[in-house]
């Protein structure tokens, strides 16, 4: 009779495992659900500053995040499973992973940890390919994920995409660049505000207004328009154009995005900014004129980070 007892107490204990588990997995749809409700617009956002499918952005953060129920998540606002790196200075948060005691980074919001995604994709060079592709490509987005290195899991790309087609995520990405969405996020047209500020000091090629800013002439990439087509009006090389305005690659131009004709300064006009919720470093350097490793160096920060809301920059 000793012997059973062990023996039945296990079996107990394992069915209530079993019906604990048959529960979490039941639910796990209806937390997807919720993540996306949730996270929906910020992945939107990111979009449409970055030029990463919204779909693939929510498709990593539900697989990484486990729908953001992950330790990571809940304890260190990590939803990308993104590690520190040697270029991270933040906040850091230590977990066994592949090896005992690995370090990742730490967030205040989970919105820091989707910008920091953005920028993290944005600024490797080992990823810079998927920029190439078309917003809407998730598929390829995914395969160019795996095949960049981005998860050891040899499914990764299988999982992305069921994940997108599961959940329909790929209905954001419709919404892109060619039918305006933008303005109907917050923040996404940072430089609509800005424009009555810049004086109009002529007519371009092709009926293109031609502004001032920092003593510095710019133009606005219009509707359906691209930096090749910028280059052709004005006769300036594409990669001379990227480095006027710190561009890693050309399809960083979108629409109502900033283009300097010529070098940006290693001072802005004004003295300080306070920072937006949305704003960039890359954005903040394109509306005051300033280059933006000079940005980094006025303020005593090292290249990659992101500022924080409310935060004064000095722009001299």
């Amino acid at each position: 009779m000793r012997s059973i007892i062990p023996i039945y107490i296990s079996l107990v204990i394992l069915c209530q495992f079993s019906i604990t588990l048959h529960s979490q997995n039941a639910d796990y749809p209806a937390q997807v659900r919720k993540y996306i409700d949730q996270y929906k617009e910020i992945a939107i956002r990111e979009m449409m500053a970055y030029r990463i499918p919204a779909s693939v952005t929510l498709a990593q953060g539900i697989h990484e995040s486990r729908a953001g129920k992950s330790r990571l998540a809940t304890e260190a606002n990590n939803h990308f499973g993104i590690k520190c790196h040697k270029d991270w200075y933040g906040k850091t948060y230590l977990m066994n992973d592949e090896l005992p005691n690995e370090c990742f980074r730490k967030y205040d919001s989970p919105q820091e940890s989707f910008r920091d995604h953005s920028y993290f994709l944005t600024q490797r060079e080992r990823y810079h390919g998927l920029f190439e592709l078309d917003v809407t490509d998730y598929k390829g987005w995914a395969n160019g994920l795996k095949a960049a290195g981005y998860a050891t899991n040899p499914n990764y790309h299988d999982i992305l995409i069921r994940t997108i087609e599961e959940y329909q995520l790929y209905q954001f990405d419709v919404a892109c660049f060619p039918n305006g969405y933008a303005e109907k996020i917050q923040h996404a047209d940072v430089y609509a505000t800005w424009m009555e500020r810049f004086q109009v000091v002529g007519q371009g090629p092709n009926r293109r207004k031609v502004f001032v800013n920092n003593e510095l002439r710019l133009t606005i990439v219009r509707e359906q328009d691209n930096l090749a087509v910028i280059s052709r009006d004005f006769d300036i090389p594409v990669t001379r154009l990227m480095k006027y305005n710190d561009l890693l690659y050309a399809a960083q131009a979108v629409k109502g995005q900033i283009i300097y004709l010529e070098p940006k300064r290693r001072k802005a006009a004004a003295s300080l900014h306070q920072v937006k919720e949305g704003e960039t470093m890359l954005q903040i350097s394109q509306l005051y004129g300033i280059k933006l490793k000079m940005l980094y160096k006025w303020n005593d920060m090292p290249e990659g980070r992101e500022p924080f809301v409310k935060q004064v920059l000095r722009l001299r």
